[in-house]
């Protein structure tokens, strides 16, 4: 794997923790947090099978 996607993936990680673990303390904004970490993921996500190429077969 990438060192960049394996970072990416660590600090989704991360964020989604602290997210759910301080959920008390951040109230009403946990919902666009939430919100902004999962679009970042999907985004990365859709980046990620965008580079792959159609006619690849690798089995």
């Amino acid at each position: 794997m990438n060192f960049k996607i394996l970072l990416t993936l660590a600090a989704v990680l991360l964020a989604a923790w602290a997210i759910f673990h301080f959920k008390a303390q951040l109230g009403l904004l946990i919902i666009p947090l939430f919100f902004g970490l999962v679009l970042f993921v999907t985004l990365r996500l859709y980046r990620l099978m965008e580079k792959d190429e159609p006619g690849d077969n690798r089995d």
